[in-house]
Protein backbone atom coordinates (compact mmCIF):
# COMPACT_ATOMS: atom_id res chain seq x y z
CA UNK A 1 0.00 0.00 0.00
CA UNK A 2 0.83 3.55 -1.22
CA UNK A 3 2.12 5.71 2.18
CA UNK A 4 -0.35 8.82 2.12
CA UNK A 5 1.09 12.05 1.89
CA UNK A 6 0.92 13.41 4.72
CA UNK A 7 3.25 10.05 6.06
CA UNK A 8 5.34 11.04 3.01
CA UNK A 9 6.14 14.64 5.14
CA UNK A 10 5.79 14.13 8.40
CA UNK A 11 8.53 11.35 7.55
CA UNK A 12 11.26 14.05 6.83
CA UNK A 13 12.29 16.05 9.89
CA UNK A 14 13.99 18.89 7.94
CA UNK A 15 9.93 20.13 6.72
CA UNK A 16 8.64 22.32 9.49
CA UNK A 17 5.19 21.88 10.82
CA UNK A 18 3.61 24.95 10.32
CA UNK A 19 0.59 26.65 12.20
CA UNK A 20 -1.73 29.40 10.44
CA UNK A 21 -4.24 31.37 12.20
CA UNK A 22 -7.83 31.53 11.09
CA UNK A 23 -7.79 33.84 7.77
CA UNK A 24 -4.43 33.44 7.10
CA UNK A 25 -3.60 32.82 3.37
CA UNK A 26 -0.70 30.65 2.84
CA UNK A 27 -0.67 30.92 -1.14
CA UNK A 28 -1.85 33.88 -3.03
CA UNK A 29 -3.57 33.56 -6.42
CA UNK A 30 -1.09 34.80 -8.89
CA UNK A 31 2.66 34.90 -8.58
CA UNK A 32 4.38 31.01 -8.32
CA UNK A 33 6.33 30.68 -4.49
CA UNK A 34 7.56 27.13 -5.31
CA UNK A 35 5.88 26.72 -2.29
CA UNK A 36 3.72 22.78 -1.23
CA UNK A 37 1.87 22.63 1.61
CA UNK A 38 0.36 19.31 3.29
CA UNK A 39 -2.50 19.65 5.38
CA UNK A 40 -2.13 18.15 9.48
CA UNK A 41 -5.18 19.76 11.09
CA UNK A 42 -7.99 21.96 10.17
CA UNK A 43 -9.58 23.57 7.77
CA UNK A 44 -8.59 25.58 3.89
CA UNK A 45 -10.39 27.36 2.77
CA UNK A 46 -9.99 27.77 -1.37
CA UNK A 47 -11.05 31.16 -3.71
CA UNK A 48 -10.87 32.12 -7.31
CA UNK A 49 -10.61 35.88 -7.01
CA UNK A 50 -13.49 36.62 -4.60
CA UNK A 51 -15.48 33.48 -4.95
CA UNK A 52 -14.81 30.15 -2.19
CA UNK A 53 -14.81 27.38 -4.78
CA UNK A 54 -13.65 24.51 -1.97
CA UNK A 55 -13.36 23.89 1.68
CA UNK A 56 -10.80 21.04 2.56
CA UNK A 57 -10.32 19.14 5.69
CA UNK A 58 -8.68 16.05 4.97
CA UNK A 59 -5.19 15.58 6.19
CA UNK A 60 -2.84 14.83 3.87
CA UNK A 61 -4.66 17.46 1.39
CA UNK A 62 -1.81 18.96 -1.15
CA UNK A 63 -2.13 22.92 -2.28
CA UNK A 64 0.00 24.53 -4.78
CA UNK A 65 1.44 20.93 -6.92
CA UNK A 66 0.42 22.70 -9.97
CA UNK A 67 1.79 25.52 -9.85
CA UNK A 68 5.06 23.72 -8.79
CA UNK A 69 4.71 21.06 -11.37
CA UNK A 70 4.24 23.39 -14.09
CA UNK A 71 6.17 26.88 -12.94
CA UNK A 72 3.14 28.76 -13.30
CA UNK A 73 1.95 30.93 -11.07
CA UNK A 74 -1.13 30.08 -8.60
CA UNK A 75 -4.28 29.09 -10.02
CA UNK A 76 -6.41 29.93 -6.68
CA UNK A 77 -6.05 31.62 -3.15
CA UNK A 78 -5.31 29.06 -0.48
CA UNK A 79 -6.17 30.15 3.01
CA UNK A 80 -7.19 29.19 6.76
CA UNK A 81 -10.41 28.77 7.23
CA UNK A 82 -9.85 27.66 10.94
CA UNK A 83 -6.28 27.55 12.64
CA UNK A 84 -4.20 24.74 10.66
CA UNK A 85 -1.42 22.89 11.09
CA UNK A 86 0.42 22.32 7.44
CA UNK A 87 3.92 21.01 6.47
CA UNK A 88 5.71 23.67 4.31
CA UNK A 89 7.29 22.60 1.21
CA UNK A 90 9.84 25.41 0.40
CA UNK A 91 11.22 23.72 -2.81
CA UNK A 92 8.59 22.56 -4.28
CA UNK A 93 9.93 20.92 -7.37
CA UNK A 94 12.73 19.52 -5.84
CA UNK A 95 11.44 17.69 -3.20
CA UNK A 96 9.25 15.98 -5.58
CA UNK A 97 12.10 15.15 -7.66
CA UNK A 98 13.61 13.55 -4.50
CA UNK A 99 10.36 12.08 -3.62
CA UNK A 100 8.77 9.72 -5.46
CA UNK A 101 6.50 8.66 -2.88
CA UNK A 102 4.93 12.59 -2.81
CA UNK A 103 4.93 12.43 -6.42
CA UNK A 104 2.78 9.71 -7.29
CA UNK A 105 0.49 11.33 -4.25
CA UNK A 106 0.00 14.70 -6.37
CA UNK A 107 -0.27 12.18 -9.61
CA UNK A 108 -3.37 10.48 -8.19
CA UNK A 109 -4.82 13.91 -6.88
CA UNK A 110 -4.65 15.40 -9.99
CA UNK A 111 -6.00 12.14 -11.63
CA UNK A 112 -9.00 11.90 -8.96
CA UNK A 113 -9.69 15.81 -9.90
CA UNK A 114 -9.70 15.17 -13.84
CA UNK A 115 -11.99 11.91 -13.32
CA UNK A 116 -14.28 14.62 -11.16
CA UNK A 117 -14.22 17.39 -13.77
CA UNK A 118 -14.30 15.35 -16.95
CA UNK A 119 -17.60 13.48 -15.10
CA UNK A 120 -19.51 16.52 -14.46
CA UNK A 121 -18.62 18.01 -17.96
CA UNK A 122 -20.00 15.07 -19.52
CA UNK A 123 -23.01 14.96 -17.07
CA UNK A 124 -23.63 18.36 -17.91
CA UNK A 125 -23.61 17.91 -21.74
CA UNK A 126 -26.44 14.73 -20.91
CA UNK A 127 -28.21 17.11 -18.96
CA UNK A 128 -28.61 19.86 -21.50
CA UNK A 129 -28.51 17.88 -24.11
CA UNK A 130 -31.25 19.45 -26.41
CA UNK A 131 -30.14 23.22 -25.81
CA UNK A 132 -28.27 24.58 -28.55
CA UNK A 133 -26.44 27.76 -26.33
CA UNK A 134 -23.26 28.22 -24.77
CA UNK A 135 -23.54 24.75 -23.48
CA UNK A 136 -21.63 23.62 -26.66
CA UNK A 137 -18.55 24.72 -24.95
CA UNK A 138 -19.44 21.77 -22.63
CA UNK A 139 -17.67 19.78 -26.00
CA UNK A 140 -14.72 21.62 -26.24
CA UNK A 141 -13.56 21.81 -22.75
CA UNK A 142 -14.11 17.77 -23.14
CA UNK A 143 -12.10 17.32 -26.06
CA UNK A 144 -9.19 19.09 -24.12
CA UNK A 145 -9.46 17.45 -21.66
CA UNK A 146 -9.64 14.06 -23.00
CA UNK A 147 -6.86 14.59 -26.21
CA UNK A 148 -4.40 17.08 -24.67
CA UNK A 149 -1.64 15.74 -23.79
CA UNK A 150 1.60 17.46 -24.20
CA UNK A 151 -0.17 21.28 -23.57
CA UNK A 152 2.47 23.93 -22.49
CA UNK A 153 1.19 25.66 -19.46
CA UNK A 154 0.36 29.14 -19.65
CA UNK A 155 -1.25 31.14 -16.87
CA UNK A 156 -4.85 31.38 -17.02
CA UNK A 157 -4.84 35.36 -16.25
CA UNK A 158 -2.52 35.41 -19.58
CA UNK A 159 -4.38 33.07 -21.72
CA UNK A 160 -7.39 34.67 -21.11
CA UNK A 161 -6.87 38.42 -19.87
CA UNK A 162 -9.54 37.47 -17.36
CA UNK A 163 -7.88 38.06 -13.66
CA UNK A 164 -10.90 35.60 -12.17
CA UNK A 165 -9.16 32.56 -13.78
Amino acid sequence: MAASSLDVVASHPDLPLRTFEAGTVLLDEGPATGRIYVLATGEIEIAKGNVSVARVVEPGSIFGEISALLDVGHSATVRAATQVTAYEIKDAAGFLEASPELTRAVANLLARRLIDATTYLSDLKHQYADREDHFVMVDQILEALVHQQEAQAVPAVAASGDSRL
